[in-house]
């Protein structure tokens, strides 16, 4: 049965303005008309009609930087060793519905324990749950002292973990094979790695030029995009020379680097939400207070002027916001990043929407057919109470979205109770500080 939803204000999700007085007819779960509504379809008998004249009306929200295997994680230990990959594909299925409760219809996960996102993937497409439209990685890709390569040698990088270490471009190779056969959706490479002896703290890429060409390659010939985490210089050169699809972060990124993804095609995608929430919301009892607060401050006054150089010369942009830690919890603040672009990048709130939308849409699964209000697409719809073109903010109103389709069906918007969780999820420190007498006098 069609449905005739009646818009005060429709953002169409490829312009970066807003039309009034539309309608959009929804058959089945796909747009069949979208356009002024004197010249919409007849209503038929039977055919419902959805009132929603006095709300801005535009595509369901995407957010390209969800790690749903992490579960709201505090440290890395919560993402890697203690919960049981069975339980973290649950968690993660609730995660995911959370998000889109949110009006995020579309996410992508890029880096996930094990096979977790794929069943979850897969078991929301099958039909079995409802959850948004998941594109997703496996685990990301890393060498010695990269991202991911982060407990010691004697340890390891165990199965349970997010990353993959590879020792050589053979074992590089070998795991992006194994990854395409497990059917994920793009490769992740964790490119960063330590700090250069001798510098001011700046990070050298884990993967020379040769081996980041031949993982870019061996992806592209799989018919699998690229996406790095690349915060330092040397990551984010070698990212787009290599012909990276998606660079994440480039905190760090030169001239060298920009004309190198000006000259690649490669988009950026930011991820200020979890340096902003780190440097805003990092109290003193928090194991990190007394070094990550200050140092993310730092990163964003020092990545502002290339981000926007960035911008203003023509760099696509994506959006993601790095969801899944404590700092970052599902459903709360993925369109901070859309405050965070307009207020410190210079983008217009009709750019930044476009960016979440049918910008972000090039990397997932279903491309065009999301991330905008036409005919044919997917009926993902988020409708919000006020104009996000006059304040980017009102989309980090809970009682601003006033509703969510997803195929033309509605989402139950009613929040879930925050599971208590299991203290087996949990690294346990049962204390987080060194008692001697010298620290128990300072206390008192």
């Amino acid at each position: 049965m069609r449905k005739h939803l009646i818009c005060g204000t429709l953002f169409d999700g490829l312009d970066e303005t807003a039309k009034t007085d539309r309608t959009v007819v929804i058959d089945d779960d796909r747009i069949a008309y979208v356009g002024p509504s004197a010249e919409a379809p007849d209503q038929r008998p039977g055919e419902a009609v959805i009132d929603h004249s006095g709300d801005f009306v535009m595509p369901g929200l995407i957010d390209i930087h969800v790690h749903l295997s992490y579960g709201d994680a505090q440290a890395n230990e919560d993402i890697d060793i203690f919960s049981p990959p069975e339980y973290r594909a649950l968690r993660a299925l609730r995660a995911a519905q959370t998000v889109m409760k949110a009006g995020y219809t579309s996410i992508a996960d890029p880096a996930s324990t094990g096979r977790t996102t794929v069943g979850v993937r897969d078991a929301i497409n099958a039909g079995m749950f409802d959850g948004p439209r998941i594109t997703t990685s496996g685990r990301q890709i890393t060498a010695r002292q990269g991202l991911a390569d982060w407990y010691p040698t004697w340890i390891g990088v165990p199965e349970s973990s997010v990353g993959v270490l590879v020792r050589n471009t053979d074992e590089a190779i070998e795991e992006i094979r194994m990854q395409v056969k497990d059917r994920v959706d793009f490769v992740k490479i964790a490119l960063d790695g330590l700090h250069r002896k001798d510098s001011d703290g700046e990070l050298m890429a884990c993967f020379n030029q040769r081996e980041m060409d031949a993982m870019v390659e061996e992806s592209h010939r799989l018919g699998r995009k690229v996406i790095t985490h690349a915060r330092g210089r040397e990551a984010v050169l070698t990212s787009a020379r290599a012909g990276v699809d998606v660079i994440f972060h480039a905190f760090e990124m030169d001239e060298e680097g920009l004309d190198a993804m000006l000259e690649s095609g490669s988009v950026l995608s930011p991820a200020l939400t979890f340096v902003a929430n780190t440097a805003e919301f990092t109290r003193p009892t928090d194991p990190c207070f007394k070094w990550r607060p200050g140092q993310n401050r730092r990163v964003i006054d020092d990545a502002r002027e290339m981000l926007v150089k960035a911008r203003e010369q023509g760099v696509p942009f994506m959006v993601g916001t790095d969801s899944g830690f404590a700092i970052t919890p599902y459903g709360e603040w993925h369109a901070k990043e859309l405050e965070l672009m307009v207020d410190d990048l210079g983008f217009t709130p009709g750019e930044a929407l476009k960016a979440t939308t049918s910008v972000n849409s090039e990397l997932l699964r279903e491309q065009d057919d999301v991330g905008r209000l036409v005919e044919g697409a997917y009926a993902d719809i988020t409708v919000v109470d006020g104009n996000p073109l006059d304040d980017i903010a009102i989309l980090q109103k809970r009682e601003a979205i006033r509703a969510v389709y997803r195929g033309g069906e509605p989402v139950d918007l009613a929040p879930e109770p925050r599971a208590s969780g299991y203290q087996w999820e949990y690294s346990y420190r049962q204390w987080n500080d060194i008692y001697t007498r010298e620290r128990v006098a300072e206390l008192h």
